[in-house]
């Protein structure tokens, strides 16, 4: 990694030292209405044809030869503004962009330059401004971050009712999903049927599938970077909806104008509260309802500081009277000091931490009852500094620290007044980082962005590690042998070096060919064994016989933007291999088990696979097709008769269909289409017939011998805007929504139940059955 640093560093300095004669002009772009920064916003100099774009605080640096230029500063959704600027010395611009009056009634798909799909050096990205999620057709009329990302190619899940999504094959835990820059390790409301982002509180959504930068780590699969708003600091504005289940208020202003502001924004659904009139006594104090509260502060404390602010908390509770309770909840909090070392020198320091927790009781006495509670919490520093060296030139470096406490279980059963703990070991360890970029322009044709991250994982004590014995693959392990260790005494250590890069190959204006590779390390993990993740799943860390797990991704594609960058088509094709996987014997004991990791195989797969993408970003008429053919396989020592099989989140077509017109001034309309195949499943192959009663069994031992039928659900919705009075502040808008609107029972799940004379039937699980209309009303001022 050194002599990869000192490359870099070199390559920088010669840079540097060629530009020493030149000039630097930076600053920040907003949002002329309300102060916001602009992530990505161009910044385009004529006379030499080159340019920069904003960084995820609204930043930009370019450096130039002394001399008058044209500036043009652009964000699609928002005027242009020019500037004749004279370049004598060093100077700060802040430029404030007005958004387009027609413009805004437009459905954006993405806010970049029009050709920045072909002309940036990134490949494997998605984004999606909120502007166009608030647009599309909704589950009981609520904005669905989750699930709109869904609908972008090589993303899918397993069904309604799932938690998370899959990106490429692989499953939930291989996504980061970061809400300003703190990790949320359950995403999802309502067993995944909401996401726990509130729109009003969002400004930004980004997925990274791969050519992933150094910056980023602690994954396989992809990143989900999703960024809040600061909070509106010219006026005070107030968001809020009434749905169907369930409400929300978010409220920003100013707190020093033009200088300090803050939002607040909550939700909470309300179907306890439209239930209890009709819940019996033994049922009246039934808990169903889920909630969350976003939180953001901001201060500009000088031109060169500035600090932020932000907190999540959210819980879903499901309680049936005072016999059985279940609730499980995200918490963040996260501190951001931005700080200018110079017009060229950017830097970000963060702290956060983030806890997820989940409770589980039964009884409602003293002398019988049961109560378990998990969580996982972690802390972190994350230093980051950005160098602009030139305009093509842009180093990144810096490192992360994160100490991590798992909880697997705290349980406690009393059976007739004696107590018994069931309780597992909690579990701690340390992972650190560093890493350094560089995105620099070798010629007009031809960008490139390589970098290195090193990672470190060290699972530490005080806690106990076992030994394990030798046993035939596929079955448990038996203990040998525990070892005791002190706090804070190293128990294994592994470490990484993750190399990526990503190149681009500029064909013509409107054409390019990009290729990138990226290895991925991940030292955490999920325990689950069922198709869609639970609230109940536990994470764990490495161990001393639990290694991390290793993804190496290579892709290729094609980019090309048609008519005057109205179309933008994109091909891919990706290879992903994975070393290390974390897979389970057959009937493994996952819950509340102190000997896990004995129940636990290791194994390799593969994901490989075609994304297709064509999308109209212009006009009344505005939508995309994206189409994914994949394969996702594993390879398991013991399972499946040591051969290939499919994994469960292997769908190995994946359509989509969205689409959005604007009917009218007041009336707008929307739709998508999906049809996915189903996911695999293992079934018995024959039976066994033992006094009356039906024993299945897969009597060549194969893993996901079939598959459930395919999926495929339409939706649509359509937006009715409140009269337009310029002299008034208040705006709202209905929505009117129907969801799987020919009423597919798509399939969950299918099992099979014994019924008379010995006869057995599939049973096909469905979430939902029918169409599910709504009505919304949203409103600001």
């Amino acid at each position: 990694m050194l002599r990869i640093v000192n490359t870099v560093l070199i390559l920088g300095f010669f840079c540097s030292s060629w530009a020493q004669d030149k000039v630097t002009l930076s600053g920040y772009i907003h949002d002329a209405s309300n102060g916001e920064t602009l992530i990505g916003a161009t910044v385009f100099i004529d006379e030499l044809k080159t340019g920069t774009v904003s960084n995820e605080y609204g930043f930009y640096s370019v450096s130039v030869d002394p001399g008058i230029y044209h500036m043009r500063y652009s964000y699609l959704g928002y005027d242009t503004y020019e500037l004749l600027i004279d370049l004598t010395t060093y100077k700060k611009q802040i430029v404030e962009l007005v958004p387009e009056g027609y413009q805004l009634e437009e459905v954006v798909i993405s806010a970049d330059a029009d050709n920045m799909n072909v002309s940036n050096v990134e490949m494997s990205v998605n984004s999606l401004e909120m502007q166009t999620i608030k647009k599309m057709p909704t589950l009981l009329g609520e904005v669905e971050v989750l699930r709109s990302i869904q609908l972008l190619p090589g993303v899918s899940s397993v069904g309604e009712g799932a938690s998370g999504f899959n990106v490429r094959g692989g499953s939930i835990d291989q996504n980061l999903v970061l809400l300003d820059e703190a990790p949320v390790y359950n995403s999802s409301h309502l067993f995944g049927f909401f996401s726990v982002f509130n729109p009003d509180a969002i400004k930004d959504v980004k997925l990274l599938k791969g050519g992933i930068p150094s910056r980023y780590g602690g994954r396989l699969s992809s990143i989900l970077d999703v960024r809040m708003k600061e909070g509106n600091n010219k006026n005070l504005s107030v968001k809020g909806g009434v749905g169907a289940i369930f409400s929300r208020l978010s409220v920003e202003a100013p707190i020093l104008k033009d200088k300090a502001s803050f939002i607040v924004a909550g939700r909470r659904s309300y179907i306890d509260i439209l239930a209890a009139p009709f819940l019996n006594d033994e049922l009246a104090d039934s808990r169903l309802n889920f909630y969350d509260l976003t939180a953001k502060v901001n201060y500009k404390i000088d031109e060169s500081n500035r600090v932020f602010l932000s907190s999540y908390f959210g819980r879903d509770n499901f309680g049936f009277g005072n016999q059985a309770g279940f609730n499980w909840g995200n918490s963040t909090l996260t501190l951001r000091w931005n700080h200018l070392f110079s017009d060229k020198l950017f830097s970000n320091f963060t702290v956060y931490t983030s806890d997820y927790d989940y409770q589980i009781d039964f009884g409602d006495d003293a002398i019988n009852n049961f109560t378990w509670d998990a969580r996982i919490v972690n802390y972190s520093i994350k230093p980051e500094m950005s160098w602009f060296v030139n305009p093509q030139n842009l180093i990144r470096f810096g490192g992360q620290g994160i100490f991590y406490r798992f909880e697997p279980g705290n349980a406690v059963g009393v059976s007739e007044g004696v107590a018994h703990d069931l309780s597992v070991d909690d579990k701690f360890a340390l992972e650190g980082a560093l890493f350094i970029e560089n995105k620099i322009d070798l010629s007009s044709s031809i960008a490139i962005n390589y970098g290195l991250r090193w990672s470190y994982f060290n699972y530490i004590g005080a806690g106990r590690s076992y030994t394990f014995g030798e046993a035939p693959r596929g079955l448990r392990r038996p203990v040998l042998s525990s070892t005791t260790y002190e706090q804070w005494e190293s128990i294994q250590t592994y470490s990484n070096l993750e190399p990526r890069i990503s190149m681009k190959f500029q064909l013509s204006e409107d054409k390019s060919v990009k290729a990138s590779y990226n290895r991925m390390a991940q030292y955490i993990h999920l325990i689950s064994n069922t198709t869609a993740s639970t609230p109940v799943d536990i994470w764990t860390p490495s161990t001393n016989n639990l290694k991390p797990q290793i993804a190496d991704q290579w892709a290729v594609g094609y980019f090309q933007n048609l008519n005057q960058n109205t179309y933008e088509f994109s091909a891919e094709l990706y290879y992903k291999q994975y070393a290390q996987l974390l897979d389970y014997i057959d009937g493994a004991d996952l819950l509340l088990n102190e000997f896990l990791d004995g129940d636990l195989l290791e194994g390799k797969g593969r994901s490989y696979g075609v994304e297709l993408m064509l999308k109209k970003s212009k006009g009344r008429f505005s939508g995309w097709a994206s189409y994914t053919i994949a394969r996702t396989e594993r390879l398991v020592e013991g399972i499946n008769n040591n051969e290939w099989y499919p994994s469960r989140y292997d769908q190995t077509h994946n359509l989509s269909l969205t689409g959005f017109y604007e009917l009218a001034d007041r009336w707008s309309l929307s739709s998508n289409f999906v049809l996915i195949s189903g996911t695999p499943a293992t079934f018995p192959t024959t039976r066994f017939e033992q006094q009356g009663y039906i024993i299945p069994y897969n009597l060549n031992e194969t893993r996901n011998n079939v598959r459930i039928p395919v999926y495929h659900r339409l939706d649509i919705s359509a937006t009715l805007q409140g009269k337009k009075n310029l002299e008034r502040r208040w705006q709202s808008e209905w929505v009117f929504s129907i969801y799987n609107i020919y009423s597919r029972r798509n399939p969950f799940s299918i099992y099979f139940k014994q019924g008379e004379n010995t006869t057995t039937e599939a049973i096909r699980l469905s979430v939902i059955g029918n169409f599910i209309p709504s009505v919304s009303y949203n409103f600001k001022f």
